[in-house]
């Protein structure tokens, strides 16, 4: 049956793309042995175990950080990959220590709270004020000055469900800055609702901001269940209370590396795709989700193609460093390649969990669009759709390079119906990870990898359309 099945894609594959000048016969055949190996392959699979078994969470700049650059090293060298290297990037280092919170009144109960990235300590004992709630970060803004001294600011934003993750953006926002104009206002602490879709009782993580000339406050999220508590408590008009206690630490500037493996190409090897995801997590969970599934699917992706050819440009996988304190991984690697973007022929990040690729997207010239098209095609076996707007955005390590430079982007635009669910909680582990659903990832970046890098036509960004 399986060769049956394997039999099918192919001439249905081939039949397609009789006429498509961009691709021989021969190179269709080697796209589809590339599809079908990795949808039959644990490569992937392994490789995200291992990472977040042997070393866990990794938090810029703790030891499970330089474990895991140790490890990336290690299995692109394990692969065989032609060229492996690392490239320094720093950082604001950050700790965090111990953390907790409950409600004192109307009644004393647990609040499962945890600290955002780069939030001050509260001193020993924590901080015990009213809360004052907000539904956004807007009605936060219009509080009257000094509306909230001696009190903790509470934004209860709910952030929605959608296969896009589309809610996430207005979420972050108060997570980014609530802080901010919370102390503006006088706040003592600033807290709220989780940016997450989730049930349980975890809270989420994050990274968030202050501002020069504004004083810094303490700054957590905590667990949506919680948050509904709160809510209901303040709509009886009960005057809430509570303590938050966290300890953490900032360290000055910190050092990581991208690690970095490629594949030579055979004759424009100086030209790559960029593929890859981050290194680094949040140290709550063991970042199987955001990114181990990232770093393990591209670099599967690439041994695949390799196993099979080595086409005409190159297959860069870069591992960013410190993505979750601000992409800094991504910045110091687009301002260290800054006289050579123009060798990227395409980039795509994973980094959006593991669920299913379900579209694909474009942002390139219109000369580069039949290279789209055609890569397009062998995706649909993989249930991808090409949405064909040519507007893609792709992961959040390409916007320093969007912003260095316009660029050929590309999107595998994966189901983010559940993503937030798990995402930067201890709730990020292994077991939230479908085999089967990785290998199609894995397919779909081999697929996409390979042809953009063994097309005829050199895609170009759309800043070069003439």
């Amino acid at each position: 049956m399986k060769k049956l099945i394997t039999a099918l894609l192919l001439t249905s594959s081939m039949a397609a793309n009789a006429n498509n000048a961009e691709f021989t016969q021969k190179q269709l055949q080697q796209v589809n042995e590339v599809r079908t190996s990795a949808l039959n392959s644990d490569l992937s699979y392994k490789l995200l175990e291992s990472l977040t078994t042997e070393v866990g969470p990794r938090l810029p700049g703790t030891e499970n950080d330089k474990k895991a650059v140790t490890w990336a090293k290690a299995k692109f060298n394990e692969l065989g990959f032609d060229k492996v290297w690392l490239e320094k990037a720093t950082f604001p280092e950050w700790r965090r220590y111990s953390e907790s919170g409950k409600i004192l009144t109307p009644s004393e109960q647990p609040l499962h709270l945890t600290a955002l990235g780069n939030s001050i300590s509260t001193p020993k004992d924590g901080i015990t004020a009213p809360v004052v709630l907000f539904e956004t970060l807007d009605e936060l803004k219009a509080a009257p000055a000094n509306s909230l001294k001696g009190k903790i600011a509470y934004i209860n934003y709910r952030m929605n469900r959608h296969i896009d993750g589309n809610g996430y953006g207005p979420a972050v926002k108060a997570r980014g800055t609530g802080a901010i104009e919370a102390s503006k206002k006088g706040a003592v602490a600033y807290m709220m609702r989780s940016v997450s879709t989730g049930h349980h009782r975890f809270a989420h993580t994050g990274g968030s901001y202050y501002k020069e000339g504004v004083t810094k406050i303490p700054n957590v999220t905590i667990a949506n269940p919680d948050a509904d508590q709160i809510a209901r408590l303040v709509a009886l008009n009960k005057e809430v209370s509570v303590n938050i206690n966290v300890q953490t630490e900032s360290l000055g500037e910190g050092t990581g590396y991208n690690v970095i493996g490629q594949f030579n190409g055979t004759e424009n090897p100086e030209q790559y795709v960029l593929i890859g995801g981050h290194l680094d997590s949040w140290d709550l969970g063991t970042g199987a989700l955001d990114d181990g599934a990232g770093v393990a699917l591209t670099m599967a992706a690439a041994k695949h193609i390799s196993d099979v050819k080595r086409p005409k440009r190159s297959i860069r996988v870069v591992l960013f460093a410190a993505e979750e304190l601000g992409l800094w991984g991504a910045k110091a690697y687009f301002a260290k390649h800054k006289n050579e973007l123009s060798n990227i022929v395409a980039a795509a990040e994973s980094d959006f969990g593991a669920d299913v690729v379900y579209a694909f997207e474009s942002n390139v010239s219109a000369e580069s669009l039949p290279v789209v098209r055609a890569i397009a095609k062998e995706l649909s076996p993989l249930n991808i759709e090409h949405i064909g707007k040519n507007q893609a955005n792709g992961g959040p390590d390409l916007i320093p390079l969007k912003a260095a430079t316009s660029a050929p982007i590309f999107e595998l635009a994966q189901d983010g119906t559940d993503y937030f669910d798990y995402h930067h909680t201890a709730d990020d582990t292994l077991d939230k990870v479908t085999p089967a659903k990785l290998r199609q990832n894995t397919a779909a970046y081999a697929v996409f990898a390979l042809m953009a890098a063994d097309a005829k036509t050199t895609i170009r960004p759309k800043a070069q359309n003439k």
